[in-house]
């Protein structure tokens, strides 16, 4: 049976998310760091392209706060939201709020583009191909300004709700409820929790 979590805190991340997220990072990190050693560069990518393609199906068959159905939202619903945050007052969500939503699909994107260039790159069809390397190198660097906003933007939730989004990242889970609001409130039978949109 697994352990209960702490008292005032809920699981949202599942194990896999958690693995995928930190998984990615370490080999996004391993890809730029050995540009210069091929084969640690092509296997770093392949992993990628594993990690994306295993999120995707998680996305949809998932834990609820994994799930696509949870956090991909209207354009009009991530601009209101980047509305209220900009006002200093956008509501907390237990899982990925509008703004970190479109964040998860644009790198999921960026991830798999730039993984799937550089696969093709490596084909006997492509190979040496400048359109095709050129195409890895823009998404490759659109893929690090993608994940210097997420970062900025994980800074920014975590200092306007007062919690730790990375901890959060790193044990599953977050707690029922802080100190600054606003929040909105989701009463399930578990108790209190967030509303997921």
């Amino acid at each position: 049976m697994p352990p209960h979590p702490p008292a005032g805190q809920i699981p949202v991340w599942d194990r896999f998310v958690r693995l995928f997220h930190w998984g990615v990072v370490a080999l996004v990190a391993t890809a730029f760091l050995s540009e210069d050693a091929k084969s640690l560069h092509i296997a770093a990518g392949y992993g990628v392209l594993a990690l994306v393609a295993a999120r995707l199906v998680w996305g949809f068959v998932g834990t609820r706060h994994a799930r696509f159905a949870d956090f991909v939202t209207r354009p009009r619903t991530i601009l209101a939201y980047l509305r209220d945050l900009r006002g200093g007052h956008a509501r907390r969500y237990l899982g990925h709020n509008p703004a970190g939503g479109a964040m998860v699909v644009l790198l999921l994107a960026l991830l798999l583009g730039t993984a799937g260039t550089g696969w093709l790159s490596e084909t006997d069809r492509f190979f040496g191909d400048d359109l095709v390397s050129g195409i890895h190198a823009a998404l490759a660097n659109l893929l690090m300004v993608a994940i210097g906003l997420h970062v900025a933007g994980v800074l920014v939730s975590s200092l306007l709700h007062g919690e730790n989004l990375v901890r959060a990242m790193i044990t599953g889970r977050k707690p029922a409820s802080v100190a600054r609001q606003p929040e909105h409130e989701d009463r399930t039978a578990a108790g209190p929790r967030l509303h997921p949109r």
